[in-house]
């Protein structure tokens, strides 16, 4: 479960408005290669966590919002925080990526 919180560190340092790759989260997370990981850690937040970790704004490596877990939340969610997302749940990661600097 280590990992799982050395991801959840890098997920809570996603700025409002901005997303970050699952790739990117696990290479930040010093876990390289390891995108799945960040999914099931992701998957596996319980409903008081999952409000300390801002799930939401991790999408893949295309700018897709995930349809795994809560998608429409999510999309709702980042549209909230003033992302953009088109009707395909698309976001512009030249636009709203963090890249962890």
């Amino acid at each position: 479960m280590q990992r799982y919180e050395l991801i959840y560190a890098v997920v809570r340092q996603i700025p409002c408005g901005r997303v970050c790759s699952y790739g990117r989260v696990a290479l930040l997370a010093g876990q390289p290669g390891a995108a799945r990981l960040v999914g099931y850690a992701l998957h596996a937040l319980r409903l008081g966590a999952a409000n300390e970790v801002p799930w939401w704004r991790v999408v893949n490596r295309h700018g897709m919002i995930s349809n795994a877990y809560e998608p429409a939340l999510q999309r709702a969610r980042l549209v909230a925080e003033g992302v953009a997302v088109d009707e395909a749940d698309h976001i512009d990661l030249g636009r709203y990526l963090w890249d962890g600097a």
